[in-house]
């Protein structure tokens, strides 16, 4: 069963920062937290590891004025709330992503996946068919990436057990991806902040030190996501590629092209994983100049 709830959003949250209202639902006993700015054609906004929905805010604060830009934490993640026994597996994260588009009965979406939230997105727009018409992907990917190296290295590495450990002792993952995710500017002690403290229990880091191994555990997820690609192949589909990340590099671009046929490919030079952050002014002009997604005056 999935409600509407009343929950308080944390102090710690600085509304200069992040400058919308909190929402929250109940999707099988999860309180997912989200924000829902502006009206318009529907952009569903979904993030990647260790970010939540502070990930989008000024791609937000730029767009709410013709789009409806909605952005959801996955449960464990933001301002979201798991329920006891979730594992915090992309599959699952799917699963609440999908329940989500049918509880706020989402049409005409269009996707806009980071990282992890490409993989999930994509997922949960096979489970909902013909309810995402248009994909925005930046840096992520749609397939198991078995038998690529640095992939695979890091999937061993960052999910192995000395790793998790100090994942969830230090925060390691905020402390090292954000910064390194981010190549044209430094992020602020007051957005490093907003990511420390939405992960800032044990329990809470342990979300976030699942997803590293489960680039190699959730092969049969991502299979399936990739066996459900050719229903969404023509969709229109916008790739905005921050060229200096040293994770999603350009084979993944290419294969990304290859399965899209209808993409518009827009690079930005210099940027990292976090390239909506990273380069926040050059991602909404990509949204903004890509027809597809140019706002009808009528539907404002």
């Amino acid at each position: 069963m999935t409600d509407r709830i009343e929950s308080a959003r944390p102090a710690w949250v600085d509304d200069a920062l992040f400058p919308f209202e909190s929402r929250f639902l109940e999707i099988d006993g999860h309180t997912v937290h989200y924000v829902d700015e502006g009206s318009g054609p529907v952009l569903l906004f979904l993030h990647g590891n260790p970010t939540w929905s502070f990930l989008w805010r000024e791609v937000i604060v730029a767009l709410r004025t013709d789009f409806r830009c909605i952005a959801v934490d996955y449960p464990g993640f933001g301002l979201s709330t798991a329920a006891p026994g979730y594992r915090y597996l992309p599959e699952e994260h799917a699963e609440v992503v999908t329940a989500f588009l049918g509880e706020l009965a989402l049409e005409g979406v269009t996707l806009v996946g980071q990282d992890w939230g490409g993989m999930i997105g994509l997922a949960a727009a096979q489970r909902r068919p013909g309810v995402v018409e248009r994909l925005v992907l930046a840096n992520t990917w749609a397939w198991p990436v078995n038998g690529i190296p640095h992939f695979e290295a890091f999937s061993r590495i960052v999910g192995g057990a000395p790793a998790r450990f100090l994942i969830e002792r230090f925060n390691l993952l905020v402390s090292a991806f954000i910064p390194t995710g981010h190549r044209r500017r430094t992020p602020t002690a007051a957005e490093m902040e907003h990511y420390r403290r939405a992960l800032d229990t044990r329990e809470r880091r342990g979300a976030s030190a699942v997803l590293p191994r489960r680039v190699l555990g959730s092969r049969a997820f991502f299979a399936e996501v990739e066996a459900g690609l050719p229903a969404l192949a023509q969709l229109p589909t916008l790739i905005v590629w921050g060229d200096a990340d040293i994770a999603f590099r350009p084979r993944e671009r290419a294969r990304l092209e290859a399965t899209f046929p209808e993409h518009t490919t827009v690079i930005v030079e210099g940027a990292g994983t976090y390239v909506e952050s990273d380069a926040p002014e050059e991602f909404v002009a990509a949204l903004r100049d890509w027809a597809p997604l140019r706002a009808d005056p009528a539907q404002l």
